[in-house]
């Protein structure tokens, strides 16, 4: 039976031809290295993503073709603000005084949605009973950042839709706040249905105020 020729191996510090072996003469605790010429597939996939990360790199950077992550984290927030825009939008086509007060404040729904939304947000300034304030015992009482909301005084406006404004945008940019804080502007981070829900739930707790 015939059997396969093994490979000539040679003394070289590297192999030069195909299927050549070649021992490569440094030595490192008993060992020593084979080196052999990499095969021509394995050679054209590498020059090849060379070719191409270099190609790449050229158009991304310097021709314009594509556009940059900072480019399209730009497109992608100016998309966020649209959106934004046009639901606020529609919002305000349907939403006013009497809607706020007579619709979503009596309904148990949205003034629900409402509460859950405030006590995720607003009770570090305006306290979980609305009064800007922390009961610490003792009847000591230790006064928040926040304006009450109790106390039917409305700083920027006591309409609903002021209260639905200034919960959306947040403190007048003229205005030095309370005690030098301002409230945020909300409607950057939760939607219009949020900020209205929001509204009328304060509607509702203040409810003789409003009706």
């Amino acid at each position: 039976m015939d059997q396969k020729k093994q490979p000539e191996i040679t003394h070289a510090e590297y192999a030069s031809k195909k299927g050549e072996i070649a021992l490569r003469p440094h030595e490192f605790d008993g060992i020593q290295e084979y080196d052999q010429t990499l095969p021509n597939w394995w050679l054209f996939i590498f020059h090849a993503s060379v070719i191409a990360f270099v190609g790449g790199w050229f158009l991304y950077y310097n021709v314009g073709l594509t556009k940059t992550d900072a480019e399209n984290v730009d497109a992608q927030l100016e998309r966020i603000a649209s959106a934004k825009a046009k639901a606020l939008e529609d919002m305000l086509s349907t939403l006013n005084d009497e809607t706020l007060v007579n619709q979503w404040a009596t309904d148990t729904t949205v003034v629900d949605a409402g509460r859950q939304i405030y006590q995720a947000n607003c009770i570090a300034c305006h306290g979980e009973n609305l009064t800007a304030s922390i009961d610490v015992g003792g009847g000591q009482k230790v006064n928040l950042p926040g304006l009450s909301l109790k106390d039917a005084e409305w700083k920027y406006g006591a309409k609903p839709m002021d209260i639905f404004r200034i919960i959306n945008e947040g403190t007048p940019a003229d205005s030095p706040g309370h005690n030098g804080a301002k409230m945020q502007a909300w409607g950057q981070t939760l939607p219009p249905l949020q900020v209205a829900q929001i509204t009328a739930f304060l509607i509702h707790e203040n409810e003789a105020e409003f009706r």
